[in-house]
């Protein structure tokens, strides 16, 4: 397979490609900030909670 075939058989492929509007790339992000926002929250939370634990247990 030549370098040309390779170009032209990977441009027939992203034509056929279901490509998400706008509005579902916005959703998603969206979801991704929150779920991050949410799970670094979670994480901060533990980490106080645990190196509090520790001071409580090492003088």
């Amino acid at each position: 397979m030549n370098l040309i075939q390779y170009f032209q058989d990977s441009r027939a492929e992203l034509a056929r490609v279901s490509w998400p509007t706008r509005q579902q790339v916005f959703e998603g992000t969206q979801a991704v900030l929150i779920f991050v926002v949410a799970l670094s929250i979670i994480v901060w939370v533990l980490d106080l909670v645990f190196s509090n634990l520790i001071r409580l247990v090492l003088p």
